[in-house]
């Protein structure tokens, strides 16, 4: 579409939560931003850093290096990791994370999600809607898919996607299937207190803490790509050397 406005005259730029899809549409100019779905400028209620992001993006009008401009804002939103959990209400508790085997992350996560189960359930009778589905996997599914990276390749569910973008797309379902199940009977408005619950207190976050060092080395440049910019945000990586 950014090709034929811009064949009228006028100058296109968007923004991109999925670099592999940006690089096999090749817009005109497109600015990859490390961010979960559904927020194209990051946190909400932060205007200066999403004035930033925007900044970034509009910086891109004036480019005529193209036909196709794809640049990456590489800076995560703003906040560390050490802030209140108290907004979030998990209505299931586990043990901490401790496992020592792939099968036993596995069986771990699976107990979790038939713990969270209901409470998923629940969150999508009030809300009325999910964000989980991205992949076209049910959450078991999902998690089985991911684990397969522990010991090496697993085949690809997806004959109209690429193994990079189901990987991507799975890690997003995985990850949005738990939060809304944990925020249930929450409103929630601190993203980043939710975020710190699942990588630090549950088995998926820890099969997700696991899963970086198999995919920066693995042998498909979409995974490789996604270990390295996606699958563990800045504000977490401090785990990866817990």
């Amino acid at each position: 579409m950014g090709h034929y406005i811009e064949e009228q005259g006028l100058a296109t730029a968007g923004i991109s939560l999925v670099r592999e899809n940006t690089e096999r549409i090749r817009p005109p100019r497109a600015l990859w931003v490390p961010f979960e779905l559904g927020r194209p400028f990051g946190a909400p209620n932060e205007p200066e850093f999403q004035t930033k992001v925007l900044s970034s993006l509009m910086a891109l009008l004036e480019r005529t290096d193209g036909p196709v401009i794809l640049e990456d804002f590489d800076e995560e939103p703003p906040g560390g990791h050490s802030f209140d959990q108290s907004g979030v209400f998990c209505p299931v508790g586990f043990p901490k994370p401790a496992v020592e085997t792939d099968i036993e992350v596995l069986r771990e996560v699976y107990t979790e999600i038939d713990l969270l189960k209901p409470w998923y359930n629940l969150s999508l009778d009030e809300r009325g809607r999910t964000t989980f589905g991205l992949a076209g996997l049910d959450i078991k599914q999902a998690a089985e898919f991911l684990a397969g990276f522990l010991e090496g390749t697993p085949n690809n569910p997806r004959e109209d996607m690429t193994l990079g973008e189901v990987f991507r797309f799975t890690c997003e379902d995985v990850k949005m299937w738990y939060l809304e199940a944990a925020t249930a009977k929450s409103n929630v408005q601190n993203s980043r207190s939710a975020a710190d619950w699942f990588w630090g207190e549950t088995n998926a976050g820890k099969l997700f803490l696991d899963l970086h060092s198999k995919c920066i080395k693995h042998e498909d440049e979409g995974i490789r790509h996604v270990g390295k910019t996606q699958l563990v945000p800045r504000a977490q990586e401090h785990r990866l050397n817990d």
